[in-house]
């Protein structure tokens, strides 16, 4: 599974905004875009306008980061997109965020989506009471999404219990004593929080 490897906080310096890519550490001093708010590299500090090209590209980058998928993956992802009725940026969006990854991060499951991958990646949750290690898999309405029962004993999940802040986007629902959530219906454009102009990505890839 091809991924990002390098240090996560260039991505967050290069967008000129958090993409909270390293959960609680973005919201200390420690944070990279904190101390040092410009981009990385000799010329990073230097201003640039972007031209109509640069906007889109840029809006793309910042999709991809937030979400943690390559390429190959995000265009894979505008062509379902398109293919589907309605507006098409918004489409994206919600395909995005229906990602179990992202749905593991929201539920408050982990503390980024790079965690929920990996916890995913490691087998520690289920889908309808089916073991599922596929950080891409798209949720539908009605799944239920759990942390394996002996998954659930061990000192991260146990941690979760305690620190969960009791919110989570209202297309959720989430029983954290069972560290089990569902999705009660697919989120719209007004749910996702994420400052993304969407239509400049479908304007980059419909050139």
């Amino acid at each position: 599974m091809a991924r990002y490897t390098d240090a996560v906080c260039r991505l967050c310096r290069r967008e000129g905004m958090k993409l909270y890519l390293k959960g609680e550490r973005c919201y200390t001093d420690k944070c990279a875009v904190t101390k040092r708010n410009f981009a990385p590299g000799q010329h990073g500090q230097s201003r640039k306008k972007l031209s109509n090209y640069g906007m889109q590209l840029r809006e793309k980058q910042k999709a991809k980061r937030f979400y943690g998928v390559l390429e190959a993956q995000f265009r894979k992802y505008f062509e379902m997109a398109e293919k589907q009725p309605g507006i098409a940026g918004e489409n994206l969006l919600r395909i995005l965020e229906s990602r179990l990854d992202n749905v593991v991060y929201r539920l408050g499951f982990a503390s980024s989506r790079a965690q929920a991958r990996q916890l995913i990646v490691h087998g520690h949750f289920t889908v309808n009471g089916k073991k599922l290690d596929i950080p891409s898999y798209i949720v539908n309405v009605g799944d239920v999404i759990q942390a394996k029962e002996k998954s659930q004993g061990s000192p991260k999940f146990k941690e979760v219990k305690e620190i969960f802040k009791g919110t989570v986007p209202h297309w959720l629902s989430v029983d954290v004593e069972k560290l089990e959530g569902k999705i009660v219906s697919l989120p719209t454009r007004e749910d996702i929080d994420i400052p993304i102009a969407e239509n400049l990505i479908i304007e980059l890839y419909s050139k």
